[in-house]
């Protein structure tokens, strides 16, 4: 006799049904970070760029420069997101770009002074943010907090990889 089992990924409806969305981790995440990019958002439009040309301009070498091949990792961002916003923050007058002088084929991108202005602004930014913050929460609660952070990705990592590895269909 063959045998077939079907199995679907399914999430806890039933769960959700007697969780008041105020009550999911995920939703205390979302607004949260939705918040923090609002504000962030609003910070780098009074600058005249954008919060994730921001997070660009903070993982560029201030000496040395950056691979472009190197920075889009960093911030996960997709490689062709990535040199749409390079072009921009050149036509902006924030960075340029020069060969690398050790690999020809690859090219090191440099801070202009405006960018490295606007890079120390966002710098600031978030350090002032982090400070209002440790302010308002103690070391004790911080740590709490980071360790439950470690322990959601973990979850996270561990769905991933079973979803991977379980079979849609078995025949």
């Amino acid at each position: 006799m063959h045998t077939k089992f079907l199995y679907l990924r399914r999430p806890q409806f039933e769960l959700l049904s007697i969780m008041k969305r105020e009550e999911t981790v995920d939703y205390h995440i979302k607004s949260a970070w939705h918040a923090i990019s609002r504000m962030y958002n609003q910070k780098a439009a009074e600058e005249g760029f954008t919060t994730a040309i921001g997070f660009v301009l903070i993982n560029i070498n201030s000496k040395e420069g950056t691979p472009a091949t190197k920075i889009a990792p960093l911030i996960g961002l997709e490689t062709r997101s990535l040199t749409r916003m390079l072009k921009t923050m050149e036509e902006k007058g924030l960075i340029f770009k020069k060969a690398d002088p050790v690999d020809k084929r690859s090219v090191r991108i440099f801070l202009t002074e405006e960018g490295k202005e606007k890079k120390e602004r966002s710098i600031n930014t978030i350090m002032d943010f982090n400070q209002q913050v440790r302010e308002l929460v103690s070391q004790e609660e911080l740590n709490t907090f980071f360790g439950v952070f470690e322990k959601i990705q973990g979850v996270i990592e561990q769905v991933n990889v079973s979803e991977v590895n379980k079979p849609i269909f078995e025949l």
